[in-house]
């Protein structure tokens, strides 16, 4: 049994390995609209700790189950709550770690100007987005039954 500090270790670098996979499979997807079949995408290293940040996702809806009273929820009672948790923090780290980053010049996106930004450091349109890639830090990061 690994202690809590290798656990969480582990699943840093699996959620940091996994944002940056979404991340270049995302944005290789601009290619194919600009119709360049080379399928060029685009990450930064500065991306691995913010999507390993998503190893504290499921502890943080652990904590909110247990406050809205601990009950067992259906699978879909449960997707839809974790899946809206998880879109608010991600967005909410995104602007806290955008803004951090911006403020010295080395932030890697920049939505100024495309629709449904707040700030250029957060589109809401990418909600969808969020809402899966926390489902799947949540699975990647979910303990194995015995």
């Amino acid at each position: 049994m690994q202690n809590k500090r290798e656990q969480f270790t582990y699943h840093f670098f699996q959620c940091g390995i996994a944002g940056w996979c979404l991340e270049v499979l995302f944005t290789s997807m601009e290619s194919v609209m600009l119709k360049d079949w080379r399928l060029m995408a685009k990450t930064s290293l500065l991306m691995f700790p913010i999507y390993g940040m998503g190893a504290i996702l499921p502890e943080i809806s652990g904590l909110v189950d247990w406050w809205l009273g601990g009950e067992r929820l259906d699978w879909m009672d449960r997707v839809i709550r974790h899946g809206i948790l998880y879109t608010v923090l991600i967005f909410m780290g995104e602007y806290l770690f955008g803004s951090i980053l911006k403020a010295y010049g080395i932030c890697p996106w920049d939505y100024t100007g495309l629709h449904s930004n707040v700030n250029g450091l957060i589109r809401l349109d990418f909600a969808p987005l969020w809402f899966a890639t926390g489902l799947i830090f949540e699975r990647i990061t979910k303990k194995k039954e015995v």
